[in-house]
């Protein structure tokens, strides 16, 4: 985080964007799936009226989330934060780009155009936030780096994701859109034969995260999108990474949606929709089964031309074995069949843990609908009555 070394400059800064409005049901909303368990998760719902604010660019987004105490920060419009300054260096985006958000802490769009460009969320060792309505555009690595030993004729390779979360628990990640937005992966130069790939992860989720739920959010136009657990050898994640997926539109994914090592995934009611041919983001695979992956998929619809069976969406991208139970989904309006993906011998179907939460689990019938209208940043419906 930034400092601000004047405690009086903070204060005078907060006060000129404190918003004086109560809080709204949406910002007293509390998590569902594995964000409700150990005490659940509610963000700022505790802030003082003082501790409200809304802010509209990159320093007063920093100062409100430099507050310690509960807060609920509202974004409204636009936030670039690159300030119009092109970024020079890796150093240089990593000190401007990357906005570190505290623990206790709601972060929600205003309206329908709430929106981060040149930039990301990174959350490390935190807990209770929530982020909603907010519409997040990939970053672009200004200096990607060739790696000739990545594959069989070598790839570029990137930092920055539009959102991290690392070692922090009780995360609530709702009505969200992150996209490549206008800076496609067709219109990066050509450099060793390959697109110079700008673009790393949307969100990923790692080093024994828990109590995380990502819902009613949209990823769409990227290629490598959701890693959570980055790494085989880290094996500190087994036992946490409680990670809950459900009502999310894919659309134009190429992989990883997610790719999972350790976690017990709950992924239900998401809708995939791609094409093996798509020209710029082809799709790979959704949902990856990696090493000692633990996951519950329920009831999520795969519309994915080209695709005719289970491997074509649901596969280990490494050779260690994961486990995953699958049940109720369907692939391109037909009952998907889990044992097509058994007998490939590359995963297993071992899940032990049990879903500790309730949950409402549409049939596949209803998904496409309700994930379609419902999806994305600017498309909260009413919560239900909550209080603080």
């Amino acid at each position: 985080m930034p400092i601000i070394r004047s405690t009086a400059l903070l204060a005078a800064l907060l006060a000129s964007f404190a918003a004086a409005a109560a809080p709204t049901a949406f910002e007293l909303e509390p998590a569902p799936g594995w964000a409700s368990q150990a005490g659940g998760t509610r963000g700022g719902a505790q802030a003082a009226a003082a501790d409200i604010y809304t802010v509209t660019n990159r320093a007063q987004l920093v100062a409100a989330l430099a507050v310690a105490r509960p807060k609920i920060i509202r974004v409204q419009g636009l936030i670039d934060a690159s300030e119009g300054r092109p970024f020079i260096n890796h150093n240089d985006q990593r000190l401007r780009g990357q906005i570190d958000v505290s623990a206790n802490t709601t972060l929600i769009g205003l309206g329908a155009d709430a929106k981060l460009i040149n930039g990301w969320f990174y959350l490390k060792k935190v807990d209770n936030v929530i982020v909603r309505n907010i519409t997040i555009q990939n970053p672009c690595d200004v200096l990607p780096v060739w790696d000739p030993s990545d594959g069989a004729s070598g790839n570029w390779n990137s930092e920055w994701d539009g959102m991290t979360i690392e070692t922090s628990t009780h995360v609530w990640i709702d009505h969200l859109t992150f996209t490549d937005g206008d800076l496609t992966d067709d219109l990066l130069p050509i450099e060793n034969g390959k697109p110079k790939q700008c673009h790393d992860g949307a969100l990923d989720i790692k080093k024994a995260s828990d109590y995380v739920t990502v819902s009613n959010t949209i990823f769409e136009n990227h290629s490598k999108n959701n890693l959570i657990g980055s790494s085989d050898s880290n094996t500190g994640d087994n036992g946490h990474q409680t990670i809950t997926f459900n009502n999310n539109l894919f659309r134009q994914i190429g992989q990883r949606a997610p790719r999972v090592r350790f976690a017990m995934l709950h992924s239900y009611n998401n809708l995939f929709t791609g094409s093996k041919a798509h020209p710029v983001y082809p799709h790979s695979y959704s949902i990856g089964v990696g090493y000692q992956a633990k996951i519950h998929s329920q009831n999520n619809v795969f519309n994915i031309a080209g695709a005719i069976g289970c491997v074509d969406v649901i596969r280990n991208p490494a050779t260690l074995k994961g486990d995953i139970l699958e049940t109720g989904s369907s692939l391109n309006g037909l009952a998907l069949d889990p044992a097509q993906c058994l007998n490939t011998g590359t995963m297993g179907n071992s899940v032990t843990w049990t879903i500790p939460y309730s949950y409402s689990l549409l049939p596949t019938a209803q998904v496409t609908k309700k994930v379609t209208v419902n999806a994305g940043a600017g498309r909260m419906a009413p919560p239900a009555t909550v209080s603080r």
